[in-house]
């Protein structure tokens, strides 16, 4: 099921509370996308350990913040957990004594499977296990969400609209989740790389590594957005840029004869090989 991005419809209750708990890259653009989407600042609460960075979160978001993780959960309807995967399991077993009867908590980390995350936190307790990537940082991120057994429809919705403030929102099964992470969480690397390769190239032929800059970036933002918006599939794109005989023909052979599809499907390979020996 595919939700996209869009401020609350209004079916959310705005009385609402929640922890973020990490105070990093992800809870903060999670913080920012319910703050532009009008959601109350003073119904967050923010968990950081330097007392810095709370007050940056209190000063441009007008939010509440905390250092202690436990108290930031006390009476949330919904936790946010954006710390590494790493720290995931000891931050769930954390914070398990001091969880509202009714609250759905949420990870935000890779790799570690509900099993892991149900078995920490209580086995009763509701649990999403959720994929974000970093253009959330700009609100156009790809979340992907997996609940776990003891997730209410009404709680799954409550989190899908949630994360909807900062992306689109796709929930699959588990057992698909290595692949979405391998294609949707490591994916802007990829593309970050192709660019960084044509900027290169570019540079290379004479142009400013401004100007290359400039054209690959916008050209990589509005492909994307094209095939976002558009009805037609990336081939069908592809051949409407592809003359017979041109200049794009010429250029999409050489990479193909240099095996860059091969190159993709070994990536995605071993992303997914990586990801599963960390489970």
């Amino acid at each position: 099921m595919w939700w996209p991005a869009f401020a609350f419809s209004g079916t959310l209750d705005r009385m609402t509370k929640i922890a973020v708990i990490g105070g990093g890259q992800i809870g903060e653009a999670l913080t920012g996308g319910l703050i532009a989407s009008g959601f109350d600042g003073q119904d967050i609460v923010v968990t950081n350990r330097r007392a810095e960075r709370r007050e940056e979160f209190e000063s441009t978001y007008k939010v509440n913040t905390t250092d202690n993780n436990q108290d930031a959960v006390t009476g949330a309807d919904v936790v946010f957990v954006c710390v590494k995967p790493y720290a995931i399991v000891e931050m769930f077993e954390e914070i398990s004594d001091s969880l509202s009867d009714n609250a759905v908590v949420v990870s935000m980390a890779a790799a570690i499977t509900l099993d892991k995350l149900e078995g920490a936190v209580g086995p009763k307790v509701p649990v999403v296990r959720s994929l974000p990537n970093t253009p959330m940082l700009v609100r156009n991120g790809m979340n992907v969400v997996v609940p776990g057994k003891n997730v209410t429809s009404e709680q799954l919705d409550t989190v899908k609209e949630l994360l909807s403030t900062v992306g689109q929102v796709l929930e699959i099964t588990e057992d698909k989740m290595d692949v979405a992470a391998a294609l949707a969480g490591s994916g802007p690397a990829y593309y970050f790389l192709v660019t960084e390769a044509l900027i290169d190239a570019g540079v290379n032929l004479g142009l400013t590594r401004e100007q290359a800059s400039e054209l690959a970036n916008v050209t990589a933002a509005g492909s994307g957005q094209l095939l976002v918006e558009s009805e037609r599939n990336a081939s069908s794109l592809r051949y409407g840029v592809s003359s017979p005989g041109g200049t794009t023909v010429a250029a999409l052979r050489e990479l193909e004869e240099s095996g860059i599809r091969g190159a993709f499907f070994r990536a995605i390979d071993k992303c997914v090989e990586r990801t599963r020996s960390l489970n």
